[in-house]
């Protein structure tokens, strides 16, 4: 080879073996980055938010966790012998109701949109001004409300005509008269405390990386530090406390709705209680709808507008919606094993 062309070639071949260097190491620099970046996310994650686990097997073996299904799924015990606890929270919403409001048993639409009953024990409060202060205390208040009955004590002659005074029995064994309208929300109660639906957000929390799409990560990121998280924290992402719908703008101006519900003031009538609302978790929030209390809104990603603009005064493009959108349906869990109608009420049809 000529001196000049074998020259060449050699500088040529350095000058290659320089490019390849820095590309590793820029490529090394980036994936360091990079890692960096995930694992702040997911501590920034972990300071504000929590992981929800399923129920242990030997909790839903309990006999009053048994006893607490077949009360919430069985129609007879109704003042019109039609409506259950799970009429409002139908399994293929996630626990909640996919109509505007919901029809009790004197044939009256409810005043707000049906909730999920998935994970909505692990709340301090229950409905939206968080007037039920336990998955008792709403049970027990449902029998003079959307189960119809002039009396709560009118359950007891319905409970033993169908049958339910032996399983009253083994869930309450040391109470001489265990059929009671107290004993019937206990049940209740145990019965939703087993209603947990863990997620894919959850084993990111766990440290999966890989449970999360890169989008997911970014809609994660930017619910973090635009502010949605300072109302929508703790493991359910929100249904701990109430704030006012419509810090921005008065909130029906958005979600178009044909009534205009004041919250809590309706029932504290202080001025500064108008317009609070409990607000909502969105475990599941993609499964959930309708939006609002008022079930307003049918579609997530209009929902999502909403929120940022009356809550936050943020205009969301495509890219932040679609991003916020993906993360949010990192929180759909599995609808739980045991929500379904069991056996003994369907026996006793």
């Amino acid at each position: 080879m000529d001196d000049k062309v074998k020259a060449l070639a050699e500088m040529i071949s350095r000058q290659f073996k320089v490019l390849a260097i820095a590309w590793t190491v820029n490529l090394l620099a980036t994936l360091t980055n990079g890692q960096d970046s995930n694992e702040e996310l997911l501590g920034d994650a972990k300071a504000i938010f929590g992981i929800v686990s399923a129920p242990m097997q030997e909790d839903l073996n309990k006999p009053i966790v048994e006893l607490g299904r077949h009360l919430f799924w069985d129609e007879r015990l109704s003042a019109n012998g039609k409506i259950a606890c799970a009429s409002c929270h139908a399994s293929s919403a996630w626990g909640a109701d996919a109509e505007q409001y919901s029809l009790d048993a004197k044939g009256k639409k409810t005043k707000r949109n049906s909730q999920t009953v998935f994970n909505a024990l692990l709340q301090p409060g229950l409905r939206w001004t968080a007037d039920r202060k336990s998955g008792a205390h709403q049970a027990e208040r449902s029998l003079t409300g959307s189960l119809g009955f002039a009396h709560a004590e009118d359950i007891i002659p319905i409970l033993q005509k169908h049958g339910y005074e032996p399983l009253f029995r083994v869930a309450f064994p040391n109470e001489e008269a265990p059929v009671s309208p107290a004993n019937y929300a206990k049940a209740i109660e145990a019965y939703e405390s087993t209603l947990t639906t863990p997620a894919a957000f959850d084993r990111y929390l766990a440290g999966e990386n890989r449970a999360l799409s890169a989008e997911q990560k970014e809609g994660l990121r930017l619910f973090m530090t635009i502010g949605c998280a300072d109302c929508h924290s703790g493991k359910l992402l929100g249904g701990e406390g109430l704030e006012k719908f419509g810090v921005h703008a008065d909130y029906w101006t958005l979600t178009k709705s044909q009534v205009h519900d004041e919250g809590l003031f309706e029932s504290t009538k202080k001025v500064e209680d108008k317009f609070f609302f409990r607000v909502s978790m969105l475990r599941n929030i993609e499964k959930t709808g309708p939006y609002f209390h008022d079930g307003s809104v049918q579609d997530l990603t209009l929902a999502v507008r909403i929120m940022a603009k009356l809550q936050l005064d943020q205009e969301f493009d495509r890219e932040q919606v679609d991003s916020m959108v993906s993360f949010l349906k990192s929180l759909t869990g599995e609808v739980p094993k045991n929500y379904q109608r069991p056996d003994f009420a369907e026996s006793k049809q």
